[in-house]
């Protein structure tokens, strides 16, 4: 179980998973071709069919790439069990199963309904719920961002859109005040069972504002879980575990990562928001990472693998709380660790990761933790100087070896 880093008092008493509710049974209509059993995954992803510990062979080396897929050599992925999907699609279809689950799940944002949301991740929806359940809303991120925890506290469970995370700066107000502290100041009576999801990270030239991280401004609201996705097959998970949650949680989503495709299965499964993914094995550094890094790591860690070094890989995926457990076990294996991250260096989740690893862990490190973000200045709208202020893969691998001497 991971550590919580906030005031527990400050979350609802429940689990962020209530398996109770596992036992509502599908719908037939979106899962009648699909088992009705439910497929639990931890973190170590033994029940992850899509993983594949053997599929690290080297590559030609890509300096700036976004999302390289690791060579799948022992089946095709047209062989492999379940269906394909991209991750907006795989966000869609945790949506619309919840939704038919359970009717209290609704959604509202700008341009959610017959215009499927900006990225298409609600395409759909409004045809087959209604314009109630998927409701389009004014460009007021606050209003509707209070709306919908006023929704969450009479027993809804709504999913509230952004149609850019760094809108959503208009509601850092509800966010704060309302949707991570009501459960504590109003004693207990209510929780706030609400998900703010939308698209954020560097995209390619969409300029300073929309290129904001916002995991560095909202970590330190007490009361809110956070997530990041960074597969179709953790997209879908994360996101019913997140609808299901009696905690409000912050789906973070790259804009970069929508077009991503990978098969999920077709039984229904759920993973838990406080485990992080062990992506690749290994046993002379470990690297922390999440999102759209995670494919900057990965295609460093095949030059790394030419080089000699055998790199572990670890999708951190819960922002808050990290999964300390997991985390540890492989410091206490490597003795050495890497941060690699997208958000501002400053005050970012990589500092935070930081500061627990050498509060839990300082014994068991054989050197100083080197942590790599992005550059602490607006994103530019130049390609070039853009690319300039985010981690690339040739800046992963020169941490290692400097970290291996």
């Amino acid at each position: 179980m991971a550590a919580l880093f906030q005031a527990p008092t400050a979350f609802s008493s429940s689990n962020s998973l209530d398996s109770n509710k596992f036992n509502h049974s599908p719908s037939p209509r979106s899962l009648s071709e699909r088992k009705s059993s439910i497929l639990t995954v931890r973190s170590d992803a033994r029940s992850n069919p899509l993983l594949n510990s053997a599929a690290h062979k080297p590559h030609r080396f890509i300096t700036n790439a976004v999302a390289t897929k690791p060579d799948t050599s022992l089946a095709s992925t047209s062989s492999k069990p379940g269906h394909e999907l991209l991750l907006f699609e795989a966000l869609r279809e945790g949506l619309e199963e919840e939704m038919e689950r359970d009717p209290r799940v609704c959604v509202m944002g700008e341009d959610v309904g017959h215009y499927g949301g900006s990225y298409k991740v609600t395409k759909g929806l409004a045809t087959k719920f209604g314009d109630l359940r998927v409701l389009d809303t004014p460009i007021a991120e606050n209003s509707f961002t209070g709306m919908g925890i006023g929704a969450a506290m009479t027993g809804l469970r709504p999913i509230i859109e952004g149609m850019n995370m760094g809108f959503l700066l208009l509601a850092f107000n509800q966010i704060s005040n309302n949707c991570g502290m009501l459960h504590y100041t109003s004693g207990g009576q209510f929780k706030i069972p609400v998900v703010i999801r939308g698209p954020g990270g560097v995209g390619r030239q969409l300029g300073a504002e929309h290129s904001q991280r916002l995991e560095s401004y909202f970590q330190s609201i007490p009361g809110i879980q956070m997530v990041a996705c960074s597969t179709p097959y953790n997209a879908k998970g994360l996101m019913k575990a997140a609808i299901r949650s009696e905690n409000p949680v912050i789906l973070f989503e790259h804009v970069l990562l929508y077009n991503l495709k990978d098969r999920i299965p077709d039984e229904e499964y759920v993973l838990s928001l406080e485990e992080a993914e062990m992506v690749r094995p290994g046993e002379h550094v470990t690297i922390l990472t999440y999102s759209r890094m995670r494919y900057h790591v990965m295609q460093a860690a095949k030059t790394l693998v030419n080089k000699g070094y055998d790199p572990e890989v670890i999708d951190i995926r819960s922002l808050k709380p990290f999964d300390l457990h997991t985390i540890g076990k492989s410091v206490k294996k490597t003795h050495r660790v890497l941060i690699v991250e997208e958000c501002m260096r400053t005050g970012g989740i990589g500092a935070s990761l930081t500061a627990a690893i050498t509060e839990n862990f300082n014994d068991d490190l054989d050197a100083p933790i080197v942590c790599l973000s992005s550059q602490d200045v607006p994103t530019p709208y130049a390609g070039t100087l853009e690319e300039w202020t985010v981690v690339q893969p040739a800046q992963i691998v020169t941490a290692v070896e400097q970290l291996c001497q």
